[in-house]
């Protein structure tokens, strides 16, 4: 490797929104900072599986289904 151009690698603590802790490795700060995090798996809809909605901006998706109707699909 070459000398002098990676970036210093060393121990942080995590904070997660719940208030839980841990300790990893990391390139973020100094030695000894903490990282506190705003969204986490935790809370985050992707991981929870919340949050799944359709968001009907300026009835652009009433237009749709008025033009193209279910475009001939039976539910």
């Amino acid at each position: 490797m070459k000398k002098d151009i990676h970036p210093d690698y060393h121990m942080i603590t995590v904070a997660m929104t719940n208030g839980t802790t841990f300790q990893t490795r990391s390139t973020y700060g100094k030695e000894g900072d903490t990282l506190t995090l705003d969204i986490d798996p935790n809370t985050h809809p992707a991981w929870t599986g919340g949050g799944q909605q359709l968001v009907d901006r300026a009835g652009r998706v009433s237009r749709f289904k008025q033009k193209f109707g279910n475009l001939g699909v039976k539910a």
